[in-house]
């Protein structure tokens, strides 16, 4: 997706990425140690990723250390947020609103005063308010998120980018809003875990029938890691021309596809629980902005990035366990 006079801009440059061990986080690392990049890979999480780049260990609520690590960056790729099941969010907002918000303003800020050339903030699909598909051209703060918490956080951090731009003028800031993404280093448990690492996980360990919530109508928009990272790299070469870029797949895929989709390649059984919620009915993302300002051209499809997934999962059963939680309460 990305050609070699782009991949040629990125040699050489010192590039940050927050959240560099992240299910996205990784992909973007992977790929920039590939183009010649000089890598540095923030993280809270003791999880080994490329060992070209360099691993920089550190809270991103402390100001200050924003400061240090992005001191002398050519370019930041702010991927670090926190990710978890509805119920999850529901049930502990403060643990997503609290560290989410420091987190955006703090690199955000940091990034404007070291004057770091260019920058792209992910946001999420869950800063929109409710719809049945999301085009940039229909976004209002008038009406609240989908997605209470979180989203009222990734949006303020797109209004600190908005204002950055209207006192100072600056239109390095680059913004993307990936929808439902999943791949190899997802978060596979199941108490605050997506819907893909969550089935995969219940499948793994043996559950008969795995219980899928809902009646397995609810569509929803489900875009590879490999891709997004793509996107998120386009997006930061090209920038967002003062808004906001959609990442996803563009294709409509129901829970019940989902469900058959991995009984192509797993055995198990399985039963839909109309007793659970479905969450929204519909949650898809319309990517032509995408594609016509920088060629975005999503390529993994849907089996291919399950049957990837299943497979690292298979082959890294532990990995959970260095993974920052901010759902366990002390």
């Amino acid at each position: 997706m990305i050609d070699q006079k782009i991949s040629m801009q990125f040699a050489k440059k010192r590039v940050v990425v927050t959240g560099g061990t992240g299910m996205i986080g990784r992909q973007v690392v992977n790929k920039l140690c590939n183009m010649g990049a000089w890598v540095i890979c923030v993280s809270l999480d003791d999880i080994k990723t490329d060992q070209r780049a360099e691993k920089f260990y550190a809270d991103l609520t402390d100001l200050s250390v924003c400061h240090n690590i992005t001191k002398n960056a050519d370019y930041v790729c702010h991927l670090a947020g926190i990710k978890g099941s509805v119920d999850a969010t529901k049930s502990m907002p403060a643990s997503f609103l609290v560290p989410l918000m420091m987190m955006n303003t703090n690199i955000l800020e940091a990034c404007r005063v070291n004057e770091v050339e260019k920058v792209v903030y992910t946001s999420s699909i869950g800063a929109y308010a409710a719809s049945d598909c999301f085009r940039e051209e229909d976004d209002t703060f008038s009406q609240p998120p989908m997605d209470e918490y979180p989203g009222w956080a990734k949006r303020m951090g797109e209004l600190q980018v908005a204002a950055y731009r209207h006192q100072y003028g600056l239109d390095n800031f680059a913004i993307v809003r990936p929808c439902n993404v999943y791949g190899p280093g997802d978060n596979f448990d199941p108490k605050n875990a997506m819907v893909i690492p969550t089935l995969i996980h219940r499948i793994v360990s043996g559950e008969d029938p795995v219980t899928v919530w809902g009646d397995g109508t609810a569509i929803r928009d489900f875009a590879y890691s490999a891709d997004i990272a793509d996107g998120i790299l386009l997006a930061l070469h090209h920038g967002t021309r003062g808004s906001f870029v959609n990442l996803g797949s563009g294709i409509d895929v129901s829970i019940s596809d989902l469900v058959s989709t991995l009984h192509d390649f797993l055995d198990f059984n399985h039963r839909f629980d109309t007793t659970k919620p479905s969450g929204y009915s519909r949650r898809v993302m319309d990517i032509s902005r995408a594609r016509d300002w920088f060629n975005y051209q999503p390529a993994v499809g849907l089996r291919d990035g399950l049957e990837a997934t299943y497979s690292w999962y298979m082959e890294h059963l532990e990995d959970g366990e260095g993974r920052q939680n901010y759902f366990c309460e002390d």
